[in-house]
């Protein structure tokens, strides 16, 4: 059993069931390079302060070079006795360069030494995310472009509403994960502050540099109180909601996916790469990829509720609590890499049945609102015109018609101000291409659309 750092302290040996609860060593391992990196930085300001010779910290250096190129080769043993990733990088490290080694936690904590592991950690797969998102934005985009004035039906309480263009529906769903890629954006502008140099709690004595660190890491600058530097979680639970509100998106979709892909509807078809089959049901085609995903999706909640329920009631500053911190922020990164990696090709992959959208969206009396608009132009107050389409209706149900098949003096019996031009209107091509304000449904509308998402792609690419 390794001697702890604290064993001035104590009379006794931690026992072995308590070190081993304690012990974030199989988890936090993840974080080595960002906490390599941290020590790197921290013993050149050392050296540069004058507060460690600068031979200490060229040989602290080389040593911590080592021990990345260890546990990158997979030479590197982790021993639970090391109890986190900070002191087993550190016991490793005064073994390679003698006790020099131990100089290197001068003017720091493990508190602020794995905050500022684990922002950095949030900020690279943070940007992993991005990259993921804007991948599966432009997958989007050109499927949209591809498939320009198809016209499906819209729904609303999962009941035909009104026709509307695929490529309309899709770029719905670009807003959503365009929103997603701004919320993490925006998260990482108020994560990308160091909080190396706060100590345990109440900074140092030691005249360190905290800016120059910073800026070595790449942040923007220093945290402003050592108190809340060690403290904070913040960004953690920020991404960990971002990354919920995304999983959400990709499980609407997903539903829908799998709802479309049914045979009996048919609107979309995935291909045989992104399905599996029944082990007793020879016919089956199941599309397990988008039921994982809305499965999937609970997880990273969980992670998220997890965060917020460790957090709720902690005192300043730092408690052990918050070694709980890591497994459902590792969990959620995975989940959302994964499910955003396998959902893009999916999706480009996926056959669209135009035939029958096209021969859904005239069903259900989907031109219903364009004859009450038709009204409407001809005078008639809206919720008069609204009463009277809903008895037209009604009376082509009766009669097993759609609206279009409805004769001019059918169509008279419920008003005299319906006329031959009618027909102009309640078509499903000039149904969608009527609703030309912006934002709307029409081609000219959703090329506008197209061409700001192309836009957004060219500024984030």
């Amino acid at each position: 059993m390794s001697e702890k750092p604290w064993a001035g302290r104590f009379n006794l040996p931690t026992d072995i069931f308590v070190e081993e609860f304690n012990a974030s060593i199989y988890f936090d391992k993840r974080l080595y390079k960002f906490d390599i990196k941290g020590s790197i930085a921290h013993a050149v300001m050392l050296s540069r302060q004058g507060i460690i010779a600068e031979s200490e910290a060229r040989a602290i250096v080389s040593g911590l070079e080592q021990v990345l190129d260890e546990i990158e080769k997979g030479e590197f043993h982790f021993d639970i006795g090391d109890e986190d990733i900070h002191m087993a990088v550190e016991k490793r490290l005064t073994e390679i360069a003698g006790p020099v080694g131990g100089k290197l936690h001068t003017a720091r904590s493990r508190n602020d030494q794995v905050a500022v592991d684990v922002r950095m950690y949030v900020m690279y797969e943070a940007e992993t995310v991005k990259a993921y998102l804007i991948n599966l934005i432009r997958v989007l985009v050109d499927k949209a472009v591809n498939n320009i004035g198809i016209v499906m039906p819209g729904f609303t309480h999962l009941q035909q509403g009104q026709p509307i263009l695929f490529s309309h529906y899709l770029m719905a769903y670009f807003q959503m994960f365009k929103r997603d890629f701004q919320r993490i954006n925006d998260l990482m502008i108020r994560a990308n502050y160091c909080p190396l140099g706060a100590g345990a709690l109440a900074g140092t004595t030691f005249p360190i540099d905290r800016n120059y660190t910073a800026n070595t890491l790449g942040f923007y600058g220093p945290t402003e109180n050592s108190i809340d530097s060690v403290s904070d979680r913040d960004f953690i639970i920020e991404f960990l909601s971002a990354a919920s509100i995304c999983m959400m998106h990709l499980s609407r979709l997903s539903e829908e996916i799998i709802l479309f892909s049914n045979p009996d509807i048919n609107f979309v078809t995935l291909t045989d790469d992104y399905c599996t089959g029944s082990s007793i049901m020879p016919q089956k085609k199941n599309p397990d990829i988008p039921e994982l995903i809305r499965g999937k999706t609970g997880r990273v909640y969980g992670s998220l509720m997890t965060m917020l329920t460790i957090m709720k009631g902690l005192p300043l500053a730092y408690n052990k609590d918050m070694q709980e911190d890591k497994e459902p922020l590792f969990d959620a990164v995975d989940t959302l890499l994964a499910s955003l990696k396998v959902f893009a090709p999916m999706i480009e992959k996926m056959k669209v049945n135009v035939d029958k959208m096209q021969q859904s969206a005239g069903k259900g009396y989907s031109t219903a609102t364009d004859l009450a608009d038709y009204l409407v132009r001809k005078g008639i107050p809206f919720r008069e015109a609204h009463h009277i389409v809903g008895k037209t209706v009604a009376y082509a149900i009766d009669n097993n018609k759609n609206l279009e098949e409805l004769s001019i003096n059918e169509m008279q019996i419920f008003s005299k101000f319906i006329e031959k031009d009618v027909y102009n209107y309640i078509t499903l091509d000039a149904s969608v291409n009527s609703r030309n304000s912006y934002g709307g449904t029409s081609v000219e509308s959703v090329m506008t659309q197209i061409k700001l998402a192309k836009s957004f792609l060219d500024d984030n690419l």
